[in-house]
């Protein structure tokens, strides 16, 4: 039975992740800041014994060690979609929130390089050795022609980046490395406005997980299959 590791797997693309990955049979381990408040990620467990939740905040790198030394198991799958969208609280140019910035780099950039970094002997014994991490359209500075967003542009340019460097520095160990963009999705993040739901951006993202061969590492990938801008 393979193994999926997914952070942020309380609500949107995390918890239907989970959902899709469970009823294809895989092993998903599945990580949120507060399990007791987790209501639907708990109701799926029921429905699905394969599931088995543990408590992370990424954004605590001590509690990133903790869960690598308590699971013993192959991870064939890492899936970095925790993230933040500060610039939704009105961060813009002239009223910028540094601390804000801060935790949006923390979240969105260091954790992703934390976890695959923490948990890369978990993937080495694994059989589809892959990491991935989820990303944004706005991450891409070829793309970008609105400005604006600059904490979670900036933040997701920087995990683009991380991502691609660690997709060569960790090629030799047969490790590869996907960047996704999930598209707009109708989310918590994304708002009631998007143009896809969580169920079909994540079972394209499934299918490009699945597809993936290794001269895909260090891509920048749409849901959908298509290469993305840098």
């Amino acid at each position: 039975m393979p193994t999926v590791l997914i952070t942020g797997s309380n609500r949107g693309l995390g918890l239907e992740f989970c959902r899709q990955y469970a009823a294809q049979g895989w092993k998903v381990i599945a990580c949120c800041r507060n399990p007791e408040s987790a209501a639907e990620l708990v109701a799926l467990s029921q429905q699905h014994n394969t599931i088995q939740i543990e408590r992370l905040d990424v954004g605590k790198f001590e509690e990133i060690d903790a869960l690598a030394g308590k699971l013993t198991g192959d991870i064939d799958v890492l899936i970095n979609n925790s993230g933040v969208y500060d610039d939704q609280r009105g961060y813009g140019f002239g009223r910028l929130d540094y601390g804000a910035w801060q935790n949006s780099f923390t979240i969105n950039t260091l954790a992703p390089v934390k976890m695959a970094e923490a948990f890369m002997s978990h993937i080495t014994r694994g059989e589809k050795k892959l990491i991935v991490s989820i990303s944004s359209l706005m991450g891409s500075m070829a793309d970008n022609s609105s400005g604006g967003s600059i904490l979670y542009r900036s933040s997701k340019a920087a995990l683009n980046a991380s991502m691609l460097s660690l997709s060569i520095d960790i090629k030799s160990q047969g490790i590869g490395v996907l960047i996704l963009h999930p598209g707009w999705v109708r989310t918590d993040m994304g708002g009631p406005n998007g143009l896809i739901d969580c169920e079909t951006s994540v079972t394209g993202m499934c299918w490009v997980i699945d597809q993936y061969t290794p001269d895909q590492s260090g891509s920048f990938i749409k849901y959908d299959g298509k290469p993305m801008p840098w």
